[in-house]
């Protein structure tokens, strides 16, 4: 039996930190860390499955998301201060050691909390997306490729400011749930790419959608079209970062992320070990950007085997 998911609020950096967290610990704690739009519901599949196998799952809405409050100066926020507020949780929960496990931008900061505090780490898993050093480059991506129309100040704001709350989440949902990466022709919007009577995929319910819904009323998404969008092009700062702590790498193959120039081989080819020496990697034929959700039990399964072969 798994307990209620319980609700906590931190104050770091001059903001309100939004905290659930379930289950014991008597298997350790599992940190997950939320991308965009997602918020900490994303991970709810996940925290039941390793609450029950014995651990104290963590999940934070990000700076920004959620109920989560949002930065004075969102255009001042850097991935530095993200690291700063994982590590401020830890030590609000009184956790010593814990196993991360994230997705989409929320990857980039486990990294980097690994390369600063592998003290802290038992290990990482992160859901199609690499460690990648020095930045992710789309130069060889149409103008109309998402990322580089969302760099553009105001771009992102026009495009969703044009729809509610609702229309937004489902349209994000069944949008990057695709194989195909988003890119708009000359005069289209993203927004416009999936059409509104498209069903949303069956494994997000309308319960689902009602949750990000309430919370996205309050936090609005001002911040998230900021971060990461305008900032993903930054690398680590270090010259040949070597990630030290055991890292498991679920590829779904249908992600759209897989396709993005040079991702695919970097990750078959085995370059990635360079940098990761200590990793593994799982590929879910079928899987897509939103894996976690799409295929629970197979996600689960895995992160609770590394669980306890690390923890």
């Amino acid at each position: 039996m798994v307990d209620k998911v319980g609700h906590s609020y931190l104050d770091a950096r001059n903001l309100s930190l939004h905290i659930a967290h379930v289950g014991k610990g008597e298997l350790g704690a599992v940190l997950f860390i939320h991308g965009f739009p997602e918020i900490w519901h994303s991970w709810r599949h996940q925290m039941n499955a390793v609450a029950k196998a014995g651990s104290k799952a963590i999940a934070p809405d990000l700076c920004g998301y959620g109920l989560s409050t949002q930065p004075s100066e969102p255009e001042k926020t850097t991935w530095e201060d993200l690291v700063v507020d994982l590590l401020a949780i830890l030590n609000f929960l009184s956790i010593s050691k814990v196993l991360i496990v994230a997705k989409d931008f929320g990857a980039r900061t486990a990294y980097d909390f690994a390369l600063q505090h592998p003290n802290r780490v038992h290990g990482v898993v992160t859901l199609g997306m690499p460690f990648v050093s020095q930045g992710m480059s789309y130069n060889t991506l149409p103008e109309g490729f998402y990322i580089l129309r969302w760099w553009e100040p105001g771009q992102a704001e026009a495009d969703f400011g044009r729809f509610d709350v609702k229309r937004l989440i489902r349209t994000i949902y069944i949008l990057f749930s695709r194989s195909e990466i988003p890119i708009a022709e000359e005069g289209q919007e993203i927004m416009d790419l999936a059409d509104p009577s498209t069903p949303l995929p069956q494994w997000f319910t309308e319960e689902d959608l009602n949750a990000y819904i309430a919370l996205y009323k309050k936090s609005g998404f001002q911040f998230p079209l900021k971060m990461p969008d305008r900032t993903l092009h930054g690398g680590t700062g270090i010259a040949d970062p070597k990630i030290e702590v055991p890292v498991l790498l679920i590829m779904g193959e249908k992600d759209y992320a897989f396709k993005f120039p040079g991702m695919e081989n970097y990750v078959r080819s085995g370059t990635l070990k360079h940098f990761v020496p200590d990793l593994e990697i799982n590929y879910i034929p079928e899987g897509s950007h939103f894996v976690q959700e799409q295929f629970p039990d197979q996600v689960n399964q895995l992160v609770i085997t590394f669980l306890k072969n690390h923890i």
